[in-house]
């Protein structure tokens, strides 16, 4: 389990998450159990981002990461901001999404040109992470970061901030055509029909209890209340929900915004 030892920059977004230096000569992004979007944003972004590694989508490796109390006591910026005042961030085990590299050698974008985001690498891949939105109910828009390697010419996508699979806190799934798409729909360009979203959807629909199970118990119980029994129907119900993701795509394309022009 990684050790916070200095905090680097607050990140934007509404979790007020914080870019930090770990004991593993890692870095990571780091949500709080006391951010402004509720405990269970934590619990989503493990089990929805272990999830999405599962069936091969490109993410970040996520770790359970302990922040201590000294280095929030001697860090000025380790607080959350709240609509008057601030609190410090609480001491304790919090969400890390590893950052791709040393801050000071890669760089990070979240916007691309046109024409360098119809070139990245793994652009096809958006139509999975679309899926796994759909199955997840994503009620946040869809967010994605783009780094090019070093020694690679070409730049690489990468899904991000999972806290609002599952409804965010509320893990229900209030399902609509629009959900889970990403802003930029030139990324469906190349759709042509439900196989498009291959292999992705298969994998998702042959997910094993099992794989859910695992991903499920990684989560620290604090970060859900200890409510197990609240996470057991999540499992339930997301096994459920493997066997309309397929419909759920559809919808989206019959949808009044036609984000696939090319389906046929």
């Amino acid at each position: 389990m990684p050790l916070a030892v200095e905090q680097i920059r607050r990140m934007r977004g509404g979790a007020q998450a914080q870019l930090m230096r770990c004991n593993d000569d890692q870095y990571y992004v780091v949500k709080f159990r006391n951010n402004p979007q509720g405990t269970r944003i934590l619990a989503n972004e493990l089990l929805a981002t272990r999830l999405a590694a599962r069936i091969g989508l490109p993410t970040a490796k996520t770790a359970v990461v302990e922040v201590g109390q000294r280095l929030i006591q001697y860090t000025e910026d380790l607080v959350i901001q709240l609509v008057r005042g601030r609190i410090p961030c609480v001491s304790g085990f919090q969400f890390g999404s590893q950052y791709p590299g040393s801050p000071a050698e890669t760089v990070v974008f979240d916007f691309l040109p046109e024409a360098q985001l119809c070139e990245t690498v793994n652009l096809t891949a958006f139509c999975g992470i679309l899926a796994f939105d759909k199955w997840t109910c994503n009620t946040n828009g869809r967010q994605a970061i783009f780094f090019r390697p070093r020694d690679e010419s070409g730049y690489q996508m990468q899904m991000i901030d999972n806290g609002f699979c599952f409804n965010a806190g509320e893990w229900n799934f209030p399902d609509a055509p629009l959900r889970g798409l990403y802003a930029r729909h030139r990324v469906y360009d190349g759709v042509r029909g439900i196989e498009s979203f291959e292999p992705w959807l298969t994998r998702i629909e042959k997910l094993a209890p099992s794989v859910l199970e695992e991903a499920a118990s990684a989560i620290p119980p604090d970060w859900y209340d200890g409510d197990q029994g609240a996470v057991e129907k999540l499992m339930e119900d997301l096994f459920r929900r493997r066997t309309l993701v397929r419909d759920l795509i559809v919808s989206s394309w019959k949808s009044s915004a036609q984000p696939f022009p090319n389906w046929k």
